[in-house]
């Protein structure tokens, strides 16, 4: 070998590679796959050379003898080499700031993506409200109201300054501190839901709520989280926090249809939002986490507890005083009579089921005037209750139903149960009942069309069809008598054969002339009153005998004016016009006035006036009817069992009329009196001629009440009719 010159320059092997980092991501040979032959480094293989060459010099004795010719020693090996750990540490961290990078891409692209889907923001502004339908009475007074929206929105500042506060304590504490989203409620709401394994908290702030009610659906994903968040962020940067909670107050909902805190005031309390208490305004303020269980209209112990909630949170912050507390606590919120659910809830729902046949789909706000008077409805609401408390357990009685009628088929009152608190089922318009001896008026005035007259004598005797044998309920026959007699004393066995002597086809006719809508069952029975009506359309159809003979359709809806005082509706719709024969009118007024003279219904009291009516009691006692009328006003009574079970012998004749003659004392107060159309007057029969030759012909003795049809045979059966389940 020659060696360097001492003035030689060192050659400089160029460096490729520099020391390794934590974000050194370069591939060496343990990174490849099978590996790369193992090496020492080569500064030690330099170092170990040179020592052995210095060695060989110093030494020939020891230098490692020549490897023989034509054998090759084989190869030393050489020492593995240890593998250079890198910290755990630093490989944790890289990850996992390389993972989180990359959540944070997928996360804003997921946020993008929903947001995406939104409308514009500036299309966002806050929506118009869903229309407000209000029902008033007949005086202008309002009845009830009904839609998504049951008040006009109340600005912040007109409230008490208590009533916000207590949103806010009870909802979101931190709501004048976070920017729409409350990373501090969410962790806490998360814990508390996987310690106890259960959804109990949400974590929502009053801006969340306030976009979802604006412009999301209550749908529970994750797409619509996402969106609400979204939302709740562009919110808190238009709107300042108090615009944000004044209109969170005016569109959440407070349970038993009242959205808006001035509808939930008007609604529970009969006040306006700007006039409530402290107890009042907590009430309201723990409906929102609950409304249709807390409803104080359905739980009002509940709300009252979850009220005490709210004061308590209100205290606990400074909002309110210790001594403000106390006093609240002690008189908590109570239900006003308005408040209370009533029978107008039933007019209320009826208007609704029709109110789109006559204007079409609501563009905003209307109000809908009805026929009814609100002094009536609530006498009417009385008298049921009432009666019912004193009587019902003694007659096994637990429903009821009433219409009250003029003479143009105008709805003056109308009760669709005991409670519409307990039940918004309807019996007075969609329950359909058998009338029993109710219906038979128009067996009576087919036969009258017919050419008989109150005078004709027909024979009261056993009778047989087939196997079928009708009887009187007294199992009593009186032999040869007239129509007048027989339909004020209720006689089964004439009805049937008058119903058999002109044919059922021609009764049913008859009865769907003048007003009943339901299917009629032609047969023999129906001279029993087995086909079943409503108590709506068997008022409707003896109206015509209170008018002269003049159909009506019964109708609640007068007028509809929308927000701006238009007339979208005003009712100038006649009726099917003449439906029966003045002279026939007149007749059947003069059999049925004898039905309250010295018949079944003779227990009516309506002094003063001329009435008419008959009485009705289907079989095993399962409904009680009362139809009465005077030349003003047509009254139905109804009275029976949901389950159509039989009542302990309530007949048409006791409570039924009790029922009728107090609601129709009311009805006639302070208007002139009238005498119905042929009337005893004008029929010829003067009232000091009554019981004479010449008058009627009531034997003197005492009539039995109303009862049930005594048959012998089978008569067609009916399902029980129960109530709806509630949905």
């Amino acid at each position: 070998m020659t060696a360097r010159g001492r003035g030689e320059a060192t050659r400089q092997e160029p460096v490729l590679e520099r020391p390794e980092s934590l974000f050194d991501i370069r591939l060496d040979a343990r990174d490849r796959s099978g590996g790369a032959p193992p090496a020492a480094d080569p500064p030690r293989r330099a170092a170990r050379a040179a020592k052995a060459a210095t060695k060989a010099v110093a030494n020939p004795d020891t230098a490692p003898a020549a490897p023989r010719r034509g054998r090759a020693d084989p190869l030393p090996k050489a020492p593995a080499p240890r593998r250079r750990r890198r910290p755990i540490l630093f490989g944790l961290i890289k990850w996992g700031f390389i993972l989180g990078v990359w959540a944070l891409l997928a996360l804003a692209g997921v946020v993008a993506w929903e947001a995406s889907k939104l409308p514009p923001m500036q299309t966002l502004m806050i929506p118009k409200r869903p229309p407000t339908v209000t029902v008033q009475g007949a005086d202008g007074k309002t009845l009830a109201t009904r839609g998504d929206m049951g008040g006009v929105a109340v600005p912040i500042g007109q409230l008490p300054p208590y009533l916000p506060k207590a949103f806010v304590a009870i909802e979101d504490q931190r709501f004048y501190s976070h920017f729409g989203l409350d990373p501090e409620g969410l962790a806490r709401a998360l814990v508390t839901n996987l310690t106890s394994r259960r959804l109990r908290q949400g974590g929502s702030t009053l801006t969340q709520q306030l976009a979802k009610n604006l412009f999301l659906t209550q749908e529970r994903t994750a797409s619509r989280k996402i969106q609400e968040l979204v939302l709740a962020l562009w919110l808190e940067h238009k709107f300042t926090k108090n615009e944000i909670l004044d209109l969170y107050l005016n569109r959440v909902y407070f349970g038993a249809g009242a959205y808006g805190v001035e509808a939930a005031a008007q609604r529970y309390f009969g006040k306006s939002a700007r006039q409530v208490t402290l107890a009042e305004a907590a009430m309201l303020a723990g409906l929102v986490n609950s409304p249709s269980r807390l409803a104080p209209t359905r739980n009002l112990k509940g709300a009252q507890a979850r009220a005490g909630l709210v004061l308590a949170a209100m205290r606990q912050q400074g909002m309110i005083s210790q001594e403000m507390a106390s006093v609240a606590l002690a008189r908590p919120a109570q239900l006003s009579r308005a408040g209370m659910p009533d029978s107008s809830g039933y007019v209320a729902d009826w208007v609704m089921d029709q109110l789109d046949s006559f204007v079409g789909e609501l563009n905003g706000d209307v109000t809908v005037r009805t026929t009814v008077e609100p002094n009536l409805q609530q006498a009417a609401e009385r008298a049921l209750e009432d009666t019912l408390a004193k009587s019902g357990a003694r007659y096994g009685v637990g429903q009821g139903a009433m219409v009250v009628l003029d003479t143009d088929g105008a709805v003056k009152a109308l009760i669709g149960g005991r409670s519409y608190a307990d039940s918004q089922y309807n019996r007075a318009v969609t329950a359909r009942r058998q009338p029993g001896s109710a219906f038979k008026p128009f067996i009576y005035l087919t036969a009258i069309e017919h050419g008989l007259t109150p005078e004709t004598v027909r024979e009261d005797a056993p009778i047989q069809l087939k196997g079928w044998r009708p009887e009187n309920s007294t199992h009593e026959y009186r032999g040869p008598v007239t129509l007048t007699q027989a339909l004020a004393l209720s006689l089964n066995t004439v009805s049937v054969r008058l119903a058999l002597e002109f044919g059922p086809k021609a009764v049913v006719a008859t009865a769907q002339r003048l007003g009943i809508a339901s299917p009629l069952d032609p047969n023999p029975s129906i001279a029993l009153g087995t086909s079943e009506v409503s108590v709506l359309e068997l008022a409707t159809a003896y109206t015509p005998f209170a008018n002269g003979g003049i159909g009506v359709i019964a109708h609640v809806i007068d007028t509809v004016k929308g927000a701006d005082g238009k007339v979208l509706y005003q009712r100038n719709i006649s009726g099917p016009g003449r439906v029966m024969d003045p002279a026939y009118a007149a007749m059947m007024n003069h059999m049925m006035m004898e039905t309250l003279a010295s018949g079944t219904a003779r227990r009516a009291d309506l002094p003063g006036w001329e009435a008419a009516g008959k009485t009705g009691t289907s079989q095993d006692y399962r409904d009680a009817w009362f139809v009465g009328y005077t030349a003003r006003y047509v009254t139905a009574v109804w009275l029976g069992n949901d389950d159509s079970s039989p009542t302990k012998k309530a007949s048409g004749a006791n409570l039924p009329v009790e029922i009728w003659s107090r609601v129709m004392k009311t009805a006639h107060q302070g208007i002139p009196v009238a005498e119905l159309p042929g009337g005893l007057r004008s029929y010829g029969f003067g009232g000091a001629g009554y019981g004479q030759p010449g008058g009627t012909y009531l034997p003197p003795a005492d009539v039995p009440d109303d009862r049930p049809p005594a048959v012998v045979g089978q008569i067609p059966a009916r399902p029980p009719q129960q109530e709806p389940p509630m949905t």
